[in-house]
């Protein structure tokens, strides 16, 4: 993340101390107990598009979304606010957070796809209508910054929720692929990276490494690190007990990695999960001269300790080729293999 980004998420963390405005339906009560999945996609239904994080600033982003939805033979809905701008957002909280609910109210929306991330996804959880999203359980596809919708969505109305692609992401034969496979076929598969040697004798990109070995099960729980780090102490998160915790970010030092792992260690979150799954870090700088410690040391030294399985490199993140990911999916990982098995499909079929 660049560092207005990081400025603007550490903001973010202030505000979350001060009381909660929501309106009806919000927080009040516990965490939901019971996991609701959506019904999958079929060809002719229709995805209602919003912007509930940055300004979108070339509305040419629109038609090339709407083409990517029509290849995949479905509908668009764009939410009326979607181009609003205040300040660096597509509109203000309120306005955001009421595109969310307005889409999941709506009878002819099937599905709901995030335009983009940038930032301010955490801001509108105060205002969402939990109780109305747990009754109208559609498909919720995002990644980055819709982190914080993506678990706040699945810890307070048991939605399961989808790290995918946004509208503005390369949608790919691999990460369409996903997407079909997952929301609209229904399966329960494996994901595993691909083993294209290419012109090479071993394989050299997309490599998985061990942190530590062994098979591990739990309702699969995640995303972008330095999102889910900004929102730690809040009502938005689930009880981490027996969840493989997934992992991904974009542009952070590799100190700043160490920095939010301790985060989570220190919030007892490390503690509690079963398994452990790191993807992609992408341009993560590793640091000047050999006293900086690796990515791959920094997640050991964190997550060894633990004794539970662990792996990292799986294709989640801020990459072209990605996986779309069910939030709370019962799964197994195999950290010696570096796959996520799901064992159950994460739509309704």
């Amino acid at each position: 993340m660049n560092h207005t980004r990081r400025a603007f998420l550490q903001l973010a963390s202030s505000l979350s101390a001060l009381p909660l405005l929501g309106l009806e339906g919000a927080i009040a009560g516990p965490l939901a107990s019971a996991i609701r999945k959506p019904p999958r996609l079929k060809a002719g239904d229709t995805v209602g598009l919003i912007s509930p994080a940055s300004i979108t600033f070339d509305p040419v982003l629109i038609d090339i979304v709407r083409e990517i939805l029509t290849a995949l033979q479905l509908e668009m809905k764009l939410d009326s606010r979607a181009l609003n701008r205040w300040g660096y957002f597509a509109g203000s909280d309120e306005e955001r957070a009421a595109a969310i609910n307005d889409m999941f109210a709506d009878p002819h929306v099937d599905a709901i796809f995030a335009l983009h991330g940038g930032w301010g996804s955490a801001r509108v959880l105060p205002y969402l209508n939990y109780d109305r999203i747990s009754r109208n359980p559609k498909i919720f596809l995002g990644y980055s910054d819709i982190t914080a919708l993506l678990v706040a969505l699945y810890a307070r109305s048991g939605l399961v929720t989808f790290h995918g692609p946004t509208g503005n992401s390369t949608w790919n034969h691999y990460s369409a692929g996903y997407v079909r496979r997952m929301l609209f076929d229904g399966e329960a598969f494996t994901m595993e990276n691909p083993k294209d040697l290419g012109d090479n004798l071993a394989q050299v990109k997309d490599r998985v490494r061990t942190i530590a070995p062994g098979v591990a099960r739990g309702r699969l729980v995640g995303g972008n690190l330095t999102v889910l780090s900004s929102i730690l102490g809040s009502a938005y998160l689930p009880d981490w007990k027996g969840h493989i915790l997934f992992l991904e970010d974009i542009n952070e030092e590799v100190y700043r990695i160490d920095r939010m792992m301790t985060q989570l260690k220190l919030a007892g979150v490390l503690d509690k999960i079963s398994g452990f799954v790191f993807g992609k870090c992408t341009d993560c700088d590793v640091g000047s001269g050999y006293s900086s410690f690796t990515l791959e040391e920094v997640l050991t030294d964190h997550i060894k300790p633990l004794g539970i399985p662990a792996f990292h490199g799986s294709m989640i993140g801020h990459i072209k080729d990605k996986f779309t990911v069910p939030l709370g999916i019962e799964v197994e990982i195999d950290a010696t293999r570096g796959t996520i098995a799901m064992l159950e499909p994460a739509v309704l079929v």
